[in-house]
Parts: C-alpha cells; structure tokens; sequence
C-alpha cells in the first residue's frame, strides 16, 4: 500500500489507514442520504460514490515529524476491543501497527500521541492487548488528553464498551497522559485550536512551516459534504447547535488559496482546498491523488 504523505514547509505529514468502507452517509449524517449526495457533483468519485451515493469513510492516523519529535494524530479503532452497538469497530485484527512502523512511526519511535478528542474511533491503538491486560502501545511517547475532554468522558461512559478502561485508563495509569488545554502548541510548527460541538473538548491540529499550511480537523466534520451543508449533524455531536457554528467558522477561516484542509474521517484523497460554492463551500481535491 502506497502512503499519501503531505511536506507542509519543514513538517511531512503521512496518512496511514486503519480501513476504508463504503458506507450509507444517513448512517453518520442523517441528512446525508444517497439522493442528497448524488446531487452533489463536486463529491462524487473523490469522496463518494457515483453510483450509490454511500460515503467513502476511512479510519487512518496522521503522522507529522518535525525534526526528531514523531506525533500521531488519533489512533482510530484498534484491534480486539470489545465494541457493544458498534459493530464495525468491535473484534478488528488489522496489520495497522505494522503499516505504521512502515511509515517510521513504530511503537518506540512515536514522540507524542494527539488525540482530536476521545470517541471510540480516535483512541483505539492507545493501547494493545498483552497477555490480557491493556499496555500503552507507544511506550515512549505523551498522551496528550484534553483536560475539558477528559472530564467530560471520565463521568459519562461511551454506549461502545469501557473506552475508557480499555484505551485511555492505561496511558494514565502508566504516567504517560498529559490533561492539556485545547491551544496547546505543541511546538513551533503544531499546535492545537478548539473546535467543541462534536465533543466538549474537540479540538483540530494546526501545522504551518515556511508558509505552507495544513489543519487536521478531527470529528468537526465526519465528511466534505458538512461544508456545503454545516447544518447537516452528525448523529455523535453532543452540542449540535454548537458543532454547526464550529463548521461554519472553520471554513470561514480556511477557505484560502494555500491551506490543506486533512479530514480525519475523508476517503479517498483524504483533503483539498476549502472553496466558495452556492452560499457555502466545497472542499476541492484537485491536485490531491487518490492513493491505494
């Protein structure tokens, strides 16, 4: 499998995927149905499909190395997690920590691990399974947790099983998790912003280098067809009102000429270029090669 990688000035940025499904876009958006997507031109091929109008959805981790620090952004489902009203996610035996020491980010060479927030499907590969106890699967690197998030998921348990106990607890337990603050710059180049709605604590990763710009977004979109549409919910976001006016204010500020907008839950070509279209904004892949 080819690695899309992104070189944003002095960082590269490598996408590594868990998997990409075809799925009903109702299923994650009520509003997204096949009917509604098909009449979205723009989205056809790079981000749906033209012939059923399901979604291209992936579960993959971003992998940015600035100089020796190695940061994973989210680390998607993981493997023999026990997922209840989640089946998708539950029972995984994926090579996905073997197409991540590939890239160059094996267990003992990641730096810090980001995560956008913490559903089930960013936490995932905190941990693996030995023996029959959870360790942290990147023995060398931070956990960085929002502390607004983490007090949030620490009091209301997730419908998919013990998130918590399973994914997040151990890197605690193990003295590597650190409670940040959703701005923390994480160095000159990366750095966190807030983005709350989907969750509490939501935030997206920012990098910029040499004039060469790049925002991670997280679950404030789960796919392009939400900037056309920043009213269209998804069915997770816990504060929807405030999860629209977080949609509409990213793109607002990343609708330019130069930033790389790279969605965490986009298949395909994974990103493109905020633009203007009918009173909102499409998200433009052109340039961006779709790679298997």
């Amino acid at each position: 499998m080819t690695l899309q990688t992104w070189q944003i000035g002095e960082a590269k940025i490598t996408k590594v995927t868990e998997m990409e499904q075809r799925w009903p876009g109702f299923a994650v958006i009520p509003n997204a149905t096949p009917e509604a997507l098909l009449q979205h031109e723009w989205l056809l091929g790079p981000f749906a499909d033209p012939k059923s109008g399901r979604i291209r959805l992936s579960f993959h981790a971003y992998c940015i190395e600035v100089g020796d620090e190695k940061i994973v952004v989210d680390t998607c489902a993981g493997n023999h997690k026990v997922r209840p009203n989640f089946e998708a996610l539950g029972g995984l035996e994926t090579d996905f920590l073997d197409r991540m020491t590939e890239a160059g980010f094996g267990p003992d060479e990641v730096t810090a691990v980001v995560c956008t927030h913490l559903h089930v499907d960013h936490v995932g590969w905190n941990t693996n399974l030995v023996g029959d106890q959870w360790r942290p699967t990147f023995p060398r690197a931070r956990y960085l947790f929002g502390a607004k998030e983490w007090a949030h998921w620490a009091t209301e348990p997730q419908v998919y099983g013990d998130v918590v106990g399973d994914s997040i607890r151990p890197c605690i337990d193990a003295g590597l998790a650190e409670l940040v603050e959703s701005d923390l710059r994480l160095n000159e180049l990366v750095w966190l912003e807030p983005t709350p709605g989907h969750t509490p604590g939501h935030h997206s990763v920012r990098i910029s280098s040499n004039g060469h710009d790049a925002v991670i977004t997280g679950d404030l979109v789960h796919h392009p067809v939400q900037f056309h549409h920043p009213d269209w919910s998804s069915e997770p976001d816990v504060d929807k009102a405030a999860a629209i006016a977080t949609r509409r204010s990213f793109a607002e500020r990343y609708c330019d000429d130069h930033t790389i907008v790279l969605g965490t839950h986009f298949g395909g070509p994974s990103c493109g270029l905020l633009k203007p279209h009918d009173g909102a904004w499409l998200l433009d892949p052109t340039g961006f090669p779709d790679i298997a």
